[in-house]
């Protein structure tokens, strides 16, 4: 029977997976209860080994024939610190924690593609099926330092994402720059408590984090070349319980995006000086924290072109389509593509006629319907690149 039919023969068995570890989300390097779900059925599958690494990581090995070359397919295990809003029956029962960006789908398609070639084998060489944690803290960066690649040696690997605003079981692929670097930073500004009725008697740090909000604004308008994308949000602004009381302090969290590391370079002194200034204006000070998550997603072309053959070998060619431009959300998966050749292609996703809530959206549920698509990608992959 062919790879596809054998796979969608999983289809009922991957939604129940899928759909527990949904119900079951865990954050970053504490995805216990997830590690543990995973090596359980690999071991059910009966493949070659089972490892640990970094925490909670999962590594699968399983051999086909003799045959000395090897490739890493890798999914990511971990949730959002989000609570759910979706209304469906397999929510979040850890409050405050969802998967909110499918990567309880990504590991139920790797793990789909795990049974199908644990059984059949037909290929030669050794598939590793990577299971890693924390992509959304930018974990990859550790899988990395503590030698994944030393323990477990591959030529090439190989990542994907769903996308719930692209067609349902398209693949969209890019050569160079598919996802942006990412930076975190938080700003907490420190001023003088006082009465409400009495400002003059303080320091407002409110009154300074507004203004830096605004202020922080310009760096891409006014310090970066318009020819270079890039993105300066503050997603969180944090500052008093109270009506009748100025606090005496303030925190912005907020991320910032690019391409070109000169870009990153400029964007990061930029927040550093204008929260500085900002707050001495005001009579405050400001502390500022930055945290570099991922440096940019950039595909190798020549891996590109064989996970678009293993996409068009699943999909047919006319729903293999290349983007026009890069996306500004971030992907750890660039750690390791900065030391294995590799590409990273994304899963169309999208219900048709229904509202599709982005990722990292409380309303987001990862759609079913592309599990069959994304395990047969990886498993082609393997007996593509490991044909007999």
């Amino acid at each position: 029977m062919p790879m596809v039919d054998e796979i969608k023969r999983l289809q009922d068995e991957m939604v129940s997976w899928r759909r527990d570890l949904h119900a079951h989300p865990e954050l970053g390097f504490a995805e216990t209860r997830t590690s543990t779900f995973i090596q359980e059925r690999l071991k059910s599958f009966a493949v070659d080994e089972i490892h640990g690494f970094t925490g909670t990581g999962v590594v699968a090995v399983i051999r086909g024939r003799d045959g000395d070359e090897a490739i890493g397919l890798r999914a990511d295990i971990d949730a959002l610190p989000i609570p759910e809003e979706s209304g469906v029956p397999y929510a979040s029962t850890n409050s405050g924690v969802m998967h909110a960006c499918g990567h309880d789908g990504h590991t139920t398609m790797l793990l789909g593609a795990a049974k199908y070639l644990a059984a059949s084998r037909k290929f030669k060489g050794t598939a590793y099926l990577i299971f890693q944690p924390a992509e959304e803290i930018g974990g990859g960066r550790q899988v990395v330092a503590d030698g994944l690649f030393d323990r477990f040696s591959m030529k090439r690997i190989f990542g994907m994402h769903n996308m719930p605003t692209m067609p349902v079981g398209e693949f969209y692929w890019r050569n160079g720059n598919i996802l942006a670097a990412a930076n975190f930073f938080e700003i907490r500004i420190v001023g003088l408590g006082a009465h409400a009725a009495q400002p003059h008697f303080g320091i407002d740090p409110i009154v300074a984090g507004s203004s830096l909000v605004g202020a922080l604004q310009t760096i891409v308008s006014r310090s970066i070349d318009p020819k270079h994308p890039a993105v300066v949000t503050v997603g969180s602004f944090q500052s008093g319980v109270a009506a009748n009381v100025i606090p005496r302090e303030a925190v912005l969290k907020g991320t910032a995006r690019w391409f070109d590391p000169r870009v990153g370079e400029t964007i990061e002194k930029a927040i550093r000086k204008m929260a500085k200034s900002t707050a001495e204006n005001y009579g405050a000070t400001a502390e500022v924290e930055m945290h570099m998550v991922a440096p940019a997603t950039v595909n190798d072309e020549a891996a590109m072109t064989l996970a678009r053959n293993a996409a068009t070998a699943v999909a047919g060619s006319a729903a293999v389509v290349e983007m026009e431009d890069p996306i500004m959300g971030a992907e750890d998966f660039s750690y390791m593509l900065g030391v294995k050749q590799g590409a990273y292609i994304m899963l169309g996703a999208k219900r048709p006629g229904q509202l599709n809530p982005m990722l990292h959206h409380p309303a987001y549920d990862f759609n079913d319907a592309i599990l069959a698509t994304g395990a047969t990608y990886w498993a082609t992959l393997v007996e593509q690149q490991l044909s007999l």
